[in-house]
């Protein structure tokens, strides 16, 4: 079997590198490209490649512009960085990928898969690119930075960076700054959440959107369940349930 890295940062290259003759010593990694022009330079020599591994992000530009140059009817894996929207859109789009940072079990896993249908046609139509293209595009969208909330007599900018949490209690939306100073937020949390740069802040729970600088640890529970500590510690367990605890978990290792 013979693979392809195409990934511009060397620790991310060789770590992939070395958990690939980790799980299977006959893999032969024949070459690692760095770039856009790079790769498109190599795929238009129609190497002998069973399996692509592509970052997203290149140092000379998207990696989906290489399909835009050339036909490249390999399957791909792609890597990346992105949260679970992202990881959501991946799946729509009937394309593998691999979270950031890599883990042994979870590139075995990608690798058993390839080999299982190993027979089946496996290349990126346009509709695919275009997805993940606009999923992209839409990650440089601009995000709230600043709550306008009432303090006293008065309306006070209250800067997002600064909110560790936001939680609802009997209907109220309530901000708790980084200093443990809670402010009533006029508007639902759902609506915070998809304000907010999904990088830093999460839906944890029903109850919870939480600022990952404000996570102090997360601890084990019973039934695959976890616990959120924070800081500022808030007055009651901040649970975080099975369904969702990778997909937290994930978040946090971003």
């Amino acid at each position: 079997m013979k693979v392809v890295i195409v990934e511009d940062e060397i620790a991310a290259s060789e770590n992939l590198t070395y958990l690939i003759n980790s799980i299977d010593s006959n893999i032969e990694i024949v070459k690692v490209l760095d770039s856009v022009k790079a790769s498109v330079a190599f795929f238009a020599t129609k190497p002998q490649v069973d399996l692509v591994f592509m970052d997203i992000h290149l140092a000379d530009g998207i990696s989906f512009e290489i399909f835009d140059q050339i036909t490249l009817n390999l399957p791909v894996v792609f890597t990346t960085a992105y949260d679970q929207y992202a990881m959501k859109a991946f799946k729509v789009n009937s394309i593998d990928y691999l979270l950031k940072p890599i883990s042994e079990e979870d590139l075995s896993e990608a690798i058993n898969q390839f080999k299982a249908q190993q027979k089946q046609e496996a290349t990126l139509d346009e509709s695919q690119i275009r997805g993940i293209m606009q999923l992209i595009q839409s990650k440089n969208k601009t995000y709230k930075s600043t709550y306008l909330v009432h303090h006293r007599d008065e309306l006070v900018p209250l800067k997002t960076e600064d909110i560790a949490y936001f939680y609802i209690e009997t209907g109220i939306v309530k901000a708790v700054t980084n200093t443990n100073k809670p402010y009533i937020i006029d508007k639902k949390l759902e609506d915070i959440e998809n304000e907010l740069d999904p990088e830093y802040f999460h839906r944890i729970n029903r109850q919870f959107v939480v600022n990952k600088n404000a996570v102090v640890n997360i601890k084990f529970y019973f039934n695959g369940k976890l616990i959120l500590n924070v800081n500022p510690s808030f007055k009651e367990r901040i649970v975080v349930s099975k369904a969702k605890a990778s997909e937290v978990k994930n978040w946090m290792n971003m």
